[in-house]
């Protein structure tokens, strides 16, 4: 895999059935379907394909739209798709001779059927039911990327040429923005994988636009980022109106009350300078919109990444490769999908084969191997009693003895050896050096640290001394770490001693 190509946490899926499933049940592809069986054997249409007026009306009527304000205007929505994801095909009348004029826009120039792709609906794979609603997105993201269609008409109507640095319109910015956007959520729906389903709680809509447009070093945003995040958000309520329909994102618009024309631009009526500081109460936040990924659309967006390039792993990757590759993987996934990765690597082997492969995976002396060892002792917690003789054969290993002892000793296990000061001292400065290498220097961390030597008068004495590649950056890391001046100038003495000593 190239160096610069982005790679993103992984994320959970569901199994190709109750995706596509969710695909069928989604509004507009459940509409869309259902027009395509109306049309049949033959249905009049324009030139265009379109529905005409009569066809339309009697359409909207068939969906049960037809109390709806909007209704006709879903219903061509829903047409379209079908046209666009051939489950509706349509043929274009041939001109009779003689034939004079163009036709009147309430008189057909083609017929419309069920197209073939009608039947994949009933017959085809999961996968193959998901590839033609991918097929649609494709079309609706287009759309909702696309502008304002009043102002193209407002500019044709004037009589002169579509210009879109006019209508402030760049086709490659506005698909990057929306991509960004759903990047963004997919994201969080990655890091916020707490579930065993794939969709996560709902972002407002003001987050979601700020962390787009906030530098990250901003500490608190001007009045002009402040705006740039409400204009987005406006832009975002629209755009996300338009795809939810297809089953990609969960949406709760935003609130009608609070949005004001001013000199033909929407904005947010009250501020949303909250973005970045104290947020709002609950009730507030989501009256200015809030979204999330459905399962589907984290299926979908995941698909998109990896046809772009980018690294989307998902839960299950590593279910087949060896202990090596799980350890290596574990430290960067977060909680959630970590353990859920390890207890589908753990059900495709014996819990004796799996304990001794990880352990043999964890040995080691390199850079990396002390963040390994502690991803091993994580994913061993998941491991029962019957691995008990793996951990035995263990107990002499430098790398491993003390796991080893943790472990037993965890399942009240009898006949532990004593570890020996050298052990423990050991054991405790891999562990400091896994969870720097982790997270950094934390506030879990300065505790522990604070602990240790409180516990053992001596520890920067013996501490030294200890046969690890990551003793002195270790012993550095206390020395910034704890609190006390005397305590800290002793860790940095003792990181002294240990460098010299190598």
């Amino acid at each position: 895999m190239p160096a610069d190509r982005p790679t993103m946490p992984p994320v959970r899926l569901l199994p190709d059935a109750e995706l596509a499933r969710d695909a069928l049940s989604a509004p507009l592809f459940a509409r869309a379907a259902r027009l395509a069986r109306w049309a049949g054997e033959g249905t009049p249409v324009g030139a265009g394909g379109e529905l005409l007026a009569d066809q339309l009306r009697t359409a909207t009527g068939l969906l049960g739209l037809d109390g709806d304000e909007d209704g006709p205007a879903h219903t061509a929505e829903a047409w379209q798709l079908a046209l666009d994801t051939g489950l509706v095909e349509f043929t274009e009348h041939a001109e009779e001779d003689g034939a004079a004029g163009e036709p009147s826009s309430d008189e057909p120039s083609g017929t419309a059927v069920a197209g073939e792709e009608l039947a994949t609906l009933t017959s085809g794979s999961p996968q193959d039911v998901l590839d033609l609603w991918l097929g649609g997105l494709e079309t609706v993201l287009a759309d909702a990327a696309a502008p304002d269609l009043g102002d193209i008409v407002d500019q044709l109507a004037d009589g002169g040429d579509l210009d879109l640095d006019a209508i402030d319109w760049n086709p490659e910015e506005e698909a990057d923005f929306l991509d960004g956007v759903l990047g963004n959520l997919y994201l969080l729906t990655a890091l916020d994988s707490d579930d065993d389903a794939a969709g996560r709680r709902p972002v407002p809509l003001p987050a979601l636009a700020a962390s787009l447009i906030v530098p990250d070093d901003m500490d608190e945003p001007t009045d002009a980022v402040l705006e740039e995040v409400s204009d987005a958000m406006m832009r975002l309520d629209d755009q996300f109106r338009m795809l939810a329909p297809t089953g990609l994102i969960a949406y709760q618009p935003v609130d009608e009350a609070l949005i004001e024309e001013v000199d033909g631009e929407g904005h947010i009526r009250e501020s949303v300078d909250g973005v970045d500081s104290e947020a709002p109460e609950e009730e507030d936040v989501t009256r200015y919109g809030m979204v999330s990924l459905t399962p589907l659309g984290v299926f979908a967006v995941r698909t998109r990444m990896l046809e772009a390039g980018v690294d989307a792993p998902a839960v299950g990757d590593l279910a087949e490769k060896d202990a090596a590759a799980l350890l290596a993987a574990l430290p960067h996934h977060p909680r959630p999908a970590a353990r859920a990765e390890t207890e589908l690597w753990l059900a495709r082997r014996d819990p004796l084969t799996a304990a001794r492969e990880l352990l043999a995976a964890a040995r080691g002396d390199d850079e990396d191997a002390p963040l390994r060892r502690l991803a091993c002792q994580q994913a061993l917690t998941l491991v029962p009693l019957d691995a008990e003789p793996a951990f035995r054969e263990v107990l002499d290993d430098p790398w491993l003895g003390g796991l080893a002892r943790v472990w037993l000793a965890e399942r009240g296990a009898t006949d532990i050896p004593d570890p020996g000061e050298a052990m423990v001292f050991w054991l405790t400065i891999d562990t400091i050096a896994a969870q720097l290498a982790s997270e950094g220097d934390t506030e879990e961390l300065r505790e522990l640290v604070i602990g240790l030597v409180g516990q053992h008068g001596g520890f920067f004495d013996s501490a030294w001394r200890v046969e690890h590649p990551a003793t002195a950056d270790v012993l550095e890391a206390m020395g910034r770490l704890h609190p006390e001046k005397r305590v800290a100038k002793a860790a940095r003495k003792a990181a002294f001693k240990a460098r010299s000593r190598g």
